[in-house]
């Protein structure tokens, strides 16, 4: 049953921007709100809590209105692409594992190693190339595969590596990943294209991985204890291999990129209309389309099953959004960011600021994201769309290696049996100076384009 409404759901969404019917709008807004009560019975923990809190406001601001009772069903709409770029990721996914990506690299991330420090560079690698494909899985998957080396280690090291190597790595893998959502949805609010970004984006996690690898050599000496493995892997093969990935990945932005071009609809958009077909044709490409869709199928249904977390919170936060809008509560805060447009630093630091307090009290930046869009919509336009870019996504993004309320911290906190906040502590120094990193680079870019 969840399957068939979520996927409703995002069914009638892609439709929906390309036929403009007042009845498919109200169509969507009633499967929303079906959804949004369903997904609430499924869901649990931090995403239902903030999820009640969203939609109590968010009712709440619709009453004082006065609007009609059925224009509720209008409101619903702004987190249905984030909502439907969830449905259709599994397809992408399912290729690592077709492809035994995952498999190979994995073998590959312990054979030979007696540095510790040699250990988290290859690591941070293997969790920065599976990150771009298997998302937040990569954690779970990482941290079983090291765990046998780094049972060596004193426990406070063991945890401290894989704080600092994963998180940092899945962050920054996540900065400049086309299929990310954070970097979707910042493209969409600044109305730019990937490709404007990527030289500066990557440029950026290089530095940030070097800066990091240069402080591991101080921070991780330790020697190592070669665990013999039943299973090897030549060099060749795993060279194959992420030639392989990196192809596919070249292959995905360049197709979205013209398609973007085409529509003119948005990146994340794109994205969405292209994952299932080139997830299906790379099966081809390898010859192994039979075994993807045996191993697709069912993987798409329990990733579906499982999204009841998201869909309470995002629905509930898309109503939150467009009711403080529409309300006019945002006016106050609006205008110190229409005070800061002509002090772009600045504006950059509030920015980040935002971010990081709305982080460690419990927001997902997917909400943060978009009602910071609410807050920039006056000045958008009037700012260097590259730059506010860079800052958008590497202030979200950030979130990754500290807030101890995102998705990954919380992953690795349970595997590992540390406190989320002490995770989060640990990587907040890094996590500030790839973010200062960030906001200088845009502001050195603002100064010219």
């Amino acid at each position: 049953m969840l399957v068939f409404i979520y996927s409703s759901l995002a069914i009638l969404y892609i439709i929906s921007r390309f036929v403009h019917e007042p009845f498919l709008q109200f169509s969507i807004g009633l499967i929303a709100a079906l959804s949004l009560v369903i997904s609430f019975l499924f869901s649990k923990g931090l995403y239902r809590n903030s999820g009640l809190i969203f939609l109590s406001i968010g009712l709440l601001l619709f009453s004082h209105n006065d609007l009609p009772w059925y224009q509720l069903f209008f409101y619903f709409e702004t987190m249905l692409g984030v909502l439907s770029l969830f449905l259709v990721l599994p397809f992408i996914n399912s290729l690592i594992r077709v492809g035994k990506y995952d498999k190979n690299l994995s073998l590959f991330l312990e054979q030979g190693v007696t540095k510790l420090n040699k250990l988290y560079k290859r690591s941070f690698l293997v969790t920065h190339l599976l990150g771009l494909f298997l998302n937040i899985a990569t954690i779970p998957l990482l941290a079983k595969s090291l765990k046998t080396t780094l049972h060596q280690l004193p426990t406070k090291t063991s945890n401290k590596y894989y704080s600092q190597n994963l998180l940092r790595a899945y962050a920054l893998c996540l900065t400049w990943s086309p299929m990310e959502v954070m970097v979707s949805t910042s493209l969409d609010i600044t109305n730019t294209t990937y490709l404007q970004i990527f030289p500066i984006v990557i440029s950026i996690v290089f530095i940030a991985i070097v800066t990091d690898w240069i402080l591991s050599s101080y921070k991780f000496k330790e020697e190592l204890t070669i665990i013999s493995s039943s299973q090897t892997i030549s060099t060749l093969r795993i060279k194959k291999k992420i030639y392989e990935m990196l192809v596919l990945l070249v292959i995905l932005i360049v197709f979205v990129s013209i398609l973007q071009s085409t529509l003119n609809k948005g990146y994340l958009f794109s994205i969405i209309l292209l994952i299932i077909p080139i997830s299906i044709g790379w099966s081809f490409i390898i010859g192994k389309v039979k075994r993807y869709f045996q191993i697709t199928i069912p993987h798409w249904k329990e990733r579906t099953n499982g999204l009841s977390n998201y869909f309470f919170m995002f629905l509930s936060a898309s109503l939150f959004v467009d009711m403080l809008s529409l309300s006019g509560h945002l006016m106050f805060l609006q205008s110190t960011f229409v005070h800061l447009a002509d002090k772009t630093f600045s504006l950059y630091l509030v920015i980040a600021a935002f971010f990081l307090v709305t982080s460690l009290i419990g927001f997902h930046p997917l909400v943060s994201i978009t009602l910071i869009a609410e807050l920039l919509s006056p000045i958008v336009f009037g700012v260097s769309n590259i730059a506010l870019t860079i800052v958008l996504i590497a202030c979200s993004l950030s979130t990754v290696m500290y807030s101890p309320y995102n998705l990954s911290v919380s992953i690795l906190a349970e595997q590992i049996k540390v406190n989320p906040y002490k995770l989060g502590l640990w990587n907040l120094p890094y996590a500030l100076f790839y973010i200062l990193l960030s906001i200088s680079i845009a502001y050195f870019i603002s100064l010219f384009f």
